[in-house]
């Protein structure tokens, strides 16, 4: 394991999940997301699991992303933010 990439990969996790929770567009947030299991997944293949961060990698980044843009897209707003 490469110690720096590690630390960067966990900070960018980190900052990810923060901006997810703290961001108040669905769409945007929702795109965070997908960046955070993409880091998610980078973490998992660095750590030696390769089969789970495939799967981490077409479930949550690939077609977990693509379904939730699928159900903000069919939502209407309220009111202009």
């Amino acid at each position: 394991m490469i110690l720096p990439l590690d630390i960067i990969l966990i900070v960018f996790t980190v900052i990810c999940a923060i901006a997810a929770i703290q961001i108040k567009d669905l769409l945007s947030a929702v795109i965070i997301l997908g960046a955070f299991s993409f880091f998610m997944c980078l973490l998992y293949a660095q750590m030696g699991a390769v089969d789970v961060a495939f799967t981490e990698a077409c479930v949550g980044a690939g077609v977990g992303t693509v379904f939730f843009i699928a159900a903000v897209n069919k939502t209407k707003r309220r009111a202009k933010d």
